[in-house]
């Protein structure tokens, strides 16, 4: 194999090229900002797979067939992508582990899942963790051979194309105005439109309603990717599909702030709950992201995202790098909290032994739930927003608290470059050869929701 040209410097960018070095290839890596890591450097929950040495270790019962019908029933719409998503996600944790010995021994069950699935580390957020390790493997492969090359600073503004319709290279400049070229066939993995807000973007083209929001995407997110994949001949699909995370962070001295950091879903998967304005419960928290946003958009914010004290310590990397930013407050007990937000102590007090009530009643309930109200993602519960799974209880009035102000925010494109499930471009009823779309600027992967 010759080389292979990777457009982007996030995980799906730096995954794509370790793997043509492992089928003996040579590989440029080309990144726009001046230093990698994308959104990816973002991540904050951990990765999804089923069926890992992780699992079985710890005795859960998950199976690739399991994570496919949970994403089906979560929105996606093309079986031959969520099949190769989930059934290859095992082997993708493995690989992460075994290949760049990366820790991964914490589970989590985060929404829409049926089991625990969701692999994290102990310390540090996972996406910074993971992103991070490839980066600096192949950074020590350039420095120790001529296998690969990477470029910072440098746009791709352009895909050359062969007489036969095929693309053989990329066009690009760099950071001082340099014009080159570079020849081989092409990975897309430049990410999604989440953070072009100016005037024409494929957000204000496709969801102009959402633009007003928030994004956490960095600003680099620009759907360059898919301009170029579109400019030669390139499909495209679901770019009307946006999801809106429900828990952006806010900051109490920057609440307009047009970026905003993610709030994890760990942070939920580890028995976080979500309060409204007056201090109740309004939604299912591990329910689907897009179920949970238009919860809040149903109800009366401020939205606050609470963890007590046994969450706090199951994830306390997070909470310290949140508090250190500014973005979460810590309170001696649920009454401080209370006061705080403007909410008399009682009503928090019911709301925490309502809550407690309806984990006890699920807590001996067979696999499929019990109770009166339809569960997400399947089964019954208690509870009136049909939450399933609990864990780290009681809520205690007389425990800590670490409490963050939540609100929705653009969070990931499911649109982007139609692509078949071996992640070649698509072009009508054919492919184009010699393009190939990794990570968020492929659409199809997730439907409507992720």
């Amino acid at each position: 194999m010759d080389q292979v040209i990777v457009v982007g410097g996030g995980l799906a960018g730096y995954s794509a090229a370790h793997t043509v070095l492992e089928q003996g290839g040579r590989v440029l890596l080309l990144d726009k900002m001046p230093f990698s890591g994308g959104n990816s450097v973002k991540a904050t929950s951990g990765m999804n797979g089923a069926g890992t040495s992780t699992q079985r270790a710890q005795e859960v019962m998950d199976s690739p067939e399991l994570f496919e019908a949970d994403s089906m029933r979560g929105g996606a719409t093309r079986p031959d992508l969520v099949r190769v998503l989930t059934h290859e996600s095992g082997d993708g944790i493995e690989w992460l582990k075994n290949s760049f010995g990366l820790d991964l021994s914490l589970l989590s069950r985060l929404g829409g899942h049926s089991a625990p699935r969701t692999h994290r580390g102990a310390e540090k957020f996972p996406g910074m963790t993971i992103t991070y390790a490839l980066m600096e493997k192949l950074e020590d492969i350039e420095e120790e051979s001529d296998k690969a090359v990477i470029m910072h600073k440098t746009k791709v503004n352009s895909l050359i194309k062969a007489a036969d319709g095929s693309v053989i290279g990329v066009e690009y400049e760099t950071a001082d105005g340099k014009q080159g070229k570079a020849y081989g066939p092409v990975v897309l993995a430049t990410g999604g439109f989440g953070a072009d807000f100016t005037e024409g973007s494929l957000l204000q083209q496709h969801r102009p309603d959402l633009a007003h929001l928030p994004s956490t995407n960095g600003e680099h997110t620009t759907g360059d990717g898919i301009k170029m994949a579109v400019s030669v001949g390139g499909d495209t699909v679901d770019l009307e599909w946006v999801q809106v995370h429900p828990t952006g962070l806010v900051h109490p001295e920057e609440p307009d702030s047009k970026i905003k950091f993610l709030a994890a879903e760990a942070l939920r998967g580890v028995g976080g709950i979500l309060l409204d304005k007056n201090g109740k419960r309004f939604a299912n928290e591990l329910g689907r992201r897009d179920y949970v946003t238009g919860r809040m958009w149903k109800s009366e914010g401020p939205f606050r995202l609470v963890l007590n004290g046994k969450s706090s310590k199951e994830i306390t990397w997070h909470c310290k790098h949140y508090m250190g930013r500014g973005l979460m407050k810590h309170y001696k007990s649920g009454e401080e909290m209370a006061k705080d937000m403007g909410v008399d102590p009682k009503v928090v007090a019911a709301t925490f032994a309502e809550y407690n009530d309806v984990a006890a009643k699920m807590e001996n309930a067979p696999a499929e739930g019990a109770g009166e109200y339809e569960a997400y993602p399947t089964g019954k519960s208690h509870d009136k927003w049909g939450k399933k799974f609990f864990h780290n209880l009681p809520l205690d009035m007389n425990d800590q608290f670490h409490v963050s102000i939540v609100t929705p925010v653009i969070h990931y494109s499911m649109g982007g470059v139609a692509i078949t499930d071996a992640a070649e471009v698509k072009q009508g009823d054919s492919l184009i050869p010699g393009l190939y779309a990794a990570g968020e600027v492929a659409g199809g992967i997730h439907g409507e929701n992720r």
